[in-house]
């Protein structure tokens, strides 16, 4: 118990320090930074960052009266607002103004940001809803999305959304086009359905967004999706080889004066939790638990925040999906969980998806997470910096940790980027675990490109590694990745190299010693008057070499016909050819019968089926199937996914694979059966309930995990979270547990 308390001292005094010495650092730059805000000017000509589109302007002007947010426009602030209409179309075409009639309205006052948007049905079908789930799916929901830059860096930004029933959309954006919907934040919307059209208002408060002080032009753009037409469209015109969310291709929001600096502001949300389990596969008795533990997030300017954790639960997180693990390799499961999300962009995005120096799953993964702080934000007009300090407490599998991760970015050219990182992880007390090494630090340069017509992106990285009792051999991994896109071709040269010594343990690196060549060519065709939107084809080549003497050891080269209808349907086809030298011994069912022998090789042909149907129907399904060699062997494969939704109140779904491997003795022939049916019900916009069940005849393990979400106040929920793992044999349970959190946010 002492050493319990001891430990716990060190970390909240190291903390404290942590957290003091961030605020005494960037109060110098915070204080002129805010000095500067507060002048009457704005910022100069010189330093904005403008779009292709920069020329689509919508003014936005300080209301003098109030807005009352019922699905009404009347209000003589709306009325005499500018109004963004005349939208383009973006698909099926991107040659003609949209036939669905949009129309969008803004104002503001010293609080927040007002929207106001009418869209015009074109059709007397019914408007296509999944359901009320927040961060509904884009492509089977009529919906509206903004798009805004409120940095003028046409990199980062934030995305807010509707779908016609009211249900809500909101998430941070990076990489000029990525959204990433686990960020919620506060803010309001009304939907008020009509006989001829849909109308919402929206208020998105200051405080609760970060954004460059002294700008009074922010880079935008608003997306409407209407299925029954078929028709997705965009104030400011996109091409439609992009995706509408790409902030290169963004309009103008000119402001009447610089929104104003919401001031210092701080946000504690304590939450508290408890819960019981029990393990019957090891016969444990029930045990119990209850604690407390709280967030704060402190915003030191408008675009710079600090955040802070004590105690952290993540047992409201999404289940991840499983997967049937026939690679030689560890799978990536993206991250969930909310504390680590806001700017992730800055932590998350650097190397590639096989050699990410960061990987915020890292922490927690095998020890509770104790306390943690994260330095995140904007400073000046070129800068992006990031700081997350995180302590693991001591488990069965792993010393107590501490996890520092520090990141800057220097924006160059019209969207590109320079960024740096640092990573380290260090053992608090390894003395209970001589074998694992003390630390582990990474460093290393990323040159991200972005050309303001978005047709030309890559990046280059480079990499080292340093590892506690490891001094000798390669601890280097460089990358390198470009893109060509227009709207009929799309060409792109990948490669990376990562040596045998190299060492993220607090990243994703399931592989190395390889250096990695990937041309890919993608080529599409748009017909006229057919049923076809496009067809086109791709050719990939991915090829792995050994260091030093540059002998292949992998290949796999693919070509696939593809086939997108305009009652949203599709077929992909895709035959290809994998040759295998495997470097280290490799069961290929990987259940543990036997191994193949490293320096064994092996080669086989496969070609894989796919049929999506029609997205706007109450039942959609995709199938596809597959059949090939499989190293010594042969593989069929199935895939399937049903869902029949009941707008809008939620879904039934099922996920479903199967495998089966025709190999030679002592394997045999082994089926594996994944099977995943899932009910979702949203009951209002703010109380919600999922069960999802997954079988998994590779693990040989069933799993239920049932969540009930109530959003009693805005980002303040109340979880009850079962889950339960069985033996599918005899139905015997192996371990169960339900938890019950509460949270509540001030502000």
């Amino acid at each position: 118990m002492n050493r319990y308390l001891q430990t716990h001292s060190r970390i909240f005094l190291s903390l404290i320090f942590f957290i003091t010495g961030i605020i005494l650092s960037v109060q110098p730059v915070t204080l002129q930074a805010l000095q500067a805000e507060s002048g009457t000017g704005t910022v100069s000509e010189s330093s904005l960052r403008s779009s292709v589109n920069s020329h689509y302007v919508l003014h936005i002007r300080k209301m003098e009266g109030t807005i009352t947010l019922d699905g009404v426009i009347d209000e003589e602030d709306w009325l005499r607002a500018d109004v963004a209409d005349n939208f383009f179309m973006v698909t099926p075409y991107d040659t003609s103004y949209s036939e669905a009639k949009s129309e969008i309205r803004m104002a503001y006052d010293d609080d927040a940001i007002y929207l106001a948007m009418i869209f015009f049905d074109v059709t007397d079908a019914p408007r296509v809803v999944e359901s009320l789930r927040r961060d509904f799916a884009f492509n089977s929901n009529d919906n509206f999305l903004l798009f805004m830059d409120p940095f003028n860096d046409l990199t980062t930004g934030y995305s807010f959304g509707v779908n016609a029933a009211g249900a809500m959309w909101d998430g941070t954006m990076s990489n000029g086009a990525a959204v990433d919907l686990a960020w919620d934040t506060k803010w309001e919307v009304v939907v008020k359905d009509y006989d001829d059209r849909w109308v919402a208002e929206m208020r998105i408060p200051f405080k609760s967004i970060r954004y460059k002080a002294g700008l009074d032009r922010w880079n935008i753009n608003f997306s409407r999706l209407d299925l029954s037409f078929n028709e997705k469209s965009s104030w400011a015109p996109v091409p439609r080889q992009f995706p509408t969310a790409s902030l290169a291709f963004t309009g103008t929001l000119q402001w009447d004066q610089p929104p104003p600096d919401p001031g210092l502001q701080l946000s504690v949300i304590p939450y508290i939790f408890g819960g019981a389990s029990r393990d019957f596969e090891f016969g444990d008795e029930t045990t119990y638990r209850t604690d407390f533990g709280m967030d704060a997030k402190l915003a030191l300017s408008s675009s710079l925040n600090l955040d802070l954790t004590y105690n952290p639960d993540f047992s409201q997180a999404d289940v991840d999906q499983q997967i049937i693990n026939l690679d030689r390799f560890e799978l990536f499961f993206p991250e969930k969980r909310q504390f680590f999300l806001e700017n992730s962009d800055l932590f998350a995005n650097f190397g590639s998806n096989r050699v990410r120096p960061f990987f915020s799953r890292r922490i927690g993964i095998d020890a509770p997470v104790l306390a943690g702080a994260r330095l995140s934000g904007t400073m000046g007009q070129q800068w992006r910096i990031g700081v997350m300090n995180m302590f693991t407490e001591e488990s069965d599998f792993s010393p107590a940790s501490n996890f520092f991760v520090a990141t800057v970015q220097r924006q160059v050219f019209s969207r590109s980027n320079i960024s740096a990182i640092l990573v380290d992880r260090q053992n608090v007390d390894d003395t209970a675990f001589q074998s694992i090494g003390g630390y582990n630090r990474t460093g290393g340069l990323q040159f991200n490109l972005a050309t303001q017509d978005n047709r030309w992106s890559g990046r280059a990285f480079a990499f080292k590694s340093f590892t506690d009792g490891v001094d000798q051999g390669s601890d280097f991994a460089q990358g390198a990745d470009l893109t060509y896109a227009t709207q009929r071709l799309r060409l792109n040269l990948f490669q990376q190299y990562v040596g045998e010594r190299y060492t993220a343990s607090a990243g994703f690196v399931p592989r190395t010693n390889f250096i990695q060549l990937e041309p890919t060519a993608t080529f599409r065709l748009f017909p006229d008057n057919s049923p076809l939107v496009f067809h086109g084809a791709q050719l990939r080549v991915q090829n792995y070499f050994t260091p030093g003497d540059f002998r292949l050891n992998e290949r796999e080269s693919s070509l696939g016909y593809f086939f997108s209808f305009h009652n949203l349907s599709q077929i992909d086809i895709v035959l290809s050819h994998r040759f295998v030298e495997l470097q280290r011994d490799f069961d290929p069912t990987n259940s543990g019968i036997a191994s193949l022998a490293a320096g064994t090789d092996y080669s086989w042909f496969n070609a894989f089926v796919r049929y999506s149907s029609d997205t706007r129907k109450l039942f959609r399904y995709s199938v596809g199937a597959g059949r090939g060699g499989f190293y010594n062997g042969d593989r069929t494969f199935v895939q399937a996914d049903f869902n029949y939704r009941y707008q809008p109140y939620g879904s039934v779904s099922m996920v479903a694979s199967y495998n089966y491997l025709e190999l030679p003795a002592p394997w045999g022939n082994n089926s594996f059966w994944l099977v995943g049916p899932q009910v979702d019900i949203t009951f209002t916009p703010t109380l919600f309930f999922t069960t999802f069940v997954q079988y998994n005849e590779q693990m040989d393990n069933l799993n239920i995990n049932s969540r009930f979400q109530w959003r009693y106040s805005p980002v303040s929920d109340i979880f009850i979270v079962y889950t339960d793992n069985y033996f599918p044999e005899t139905m015997d349970s192996r371990n169960r547990a339900i938890v019950f959190k509460m949270s509540y946010w001030f502000n």
